[in-house]
């Protein structure tokens, strides 16, 4: 596809949501069903079932996604997705690359192990490995506008609030 081709197809949308913004406002959701083993959660996603469990750091066998590690999957698929849009869209060379995460984590946090230690990721490194003939400016532009337009980046950029219930 080429920017022209990307255009066309987001230019219906662009022009519904500028003129209506309440129908850019979708809510998107997932659930997970808590496995009766008591260390896992079955998670339905659109290309089927997930079972997620236990890091081998905390006691799981390593048979099971990890959810911090999906959390960083979904970091790396998002911004994947996001520069090779955007590079379409400007017309910036991208024949591909790859786009790893790295976190930083401490497991004493979430094993209750030392209260002082925090639950989740320190540091989270996003790295792109792009195979292009783009100048450094060019590169400097594609970065940039991913880490704006990419969802899970954003979301972890600046933490949305989140709001806990219980159905009884």
């Amino acid at each position: 596809m080429n920017g022209d081709e990307l255009r066309a197809m987001q230019a219906p949308l662009k022009a519904k949501y500028k003129e209506d913004a309440t129908s850019a406002h979708f809510t998107l959701r997932s659930e997970g069903k808590i496995e009766a083993d008591g260390l896992s959660c079955g998670v339905n996603t659109h290309i089927g079932p997930l079972k997620a469990g236990l890091h081998p750091a905390t006691g799981g066998d390593g048979r099971l996604a990890c959810s911090a590690e999906m959390l960083l999957e979904a970091l790396v698929s998002c911004a994947g997705v996001t520069i090779a849009v955007v590079a379409t869209a400007t017309g910036i060379p991208l024949k591909g690359g790859t786009v790893t995460a790295e976190g930083d984590l401490d497991f004493r946090g979430t094993l209750g192990i030392n209260k002082e230690v925090p639950v989740g990721f320190k540091t989270i490194r996003l790295i792109f490995a792009l195979d292009t003939t783009a100048t450094s400016e060019q590169l400097d532009t594609l970065i940039r506008l991913t880490e704006r337009y990419c969802v899970v980046y954003q979301t972890l950029k600046t933490a949305p609030s989140i709001e806990v219930s219980r159905l009884s």
